[in-house]
């Protein structure tokens, strides 16, 4: 069995029915999310997760309107505006008014940003790359592509339901130490 290859270790395991398969990712995104929140309280990453989420929002999707970028991150509202004053006076953002709509203003990442932005996600992509170096590559690329549609999958879930009137999840708020 190779170290770290879930393909060994999981050759044994049934197909598994949708609430069997459920009740066990269940179980994995739990342990999952223990792990990461033991990580960050290790390495005091916690603080500012909100904004390494909208900086890169920002910076990959490019500019937009605070509410649009609350909505897309599933943030309130408030919590944006806070962050986003703090990562203006910080210089990592500025606004701009919105050329559509005067009364509006438009964010975007500056250099600095920008800069900070590369940085968390080469720590990031570092830190991973290190876990994954003994894993086969069709292993890699199994759980890249089988995340992504999981990923996919809940933000669809979570857009339905805010346009079918819930109140915004807080998905990225519980996942947001994902600086994308």
């Amino acid at each position: 069995m190779g170290k770290g290859t879930v393909h060994d270790r999981d050759a044994e395991l049934p197909l598994r029915e949708a609430d069997e398969a459920g009740a066990a990712l269940g179980n994995q995104i739990v342990r999952f999310t223990r792990m990461v929140a033991a990580h960050r309280h290790r390495t005091k990453q916690e603080q500012g997760a909100g904004e390494r989420v909208l900086l890169a929002r920002l910076v990959r999707d490019g500019e937009q309107r605070a509410t649009d970028l609350a909505a897309d991150t599933f943030l309130d509202l408030s919590t944006v505006s806070r962050q986003v004053r703090s990562m203006v006076e910080r210089g990592l953002i500025e606004r701009r008014p919105d050329p559509q709509d005067r009364r509006g203003t438009l964010l975007y990442a500056t250099e600095t940003g920008r800069a900070v932005y590369e940085t968390y996600r080469r720590q990031r992509d570092a830190r991973l790359a290190q876990l994954l170096d003994p894993w086969p590559p069709e292993d890699r690329d199994q759980l890249i592509r089988l995340l992504t549609r999981l990923n996919d999958d809940l933000v669809a879930h979570q857009h339905q339901r805010h346009a079918d009137g819930a109140r915004p999840a807080t998905v990225t708020q519980q996942g947001a130490s994902t600086y994308e």
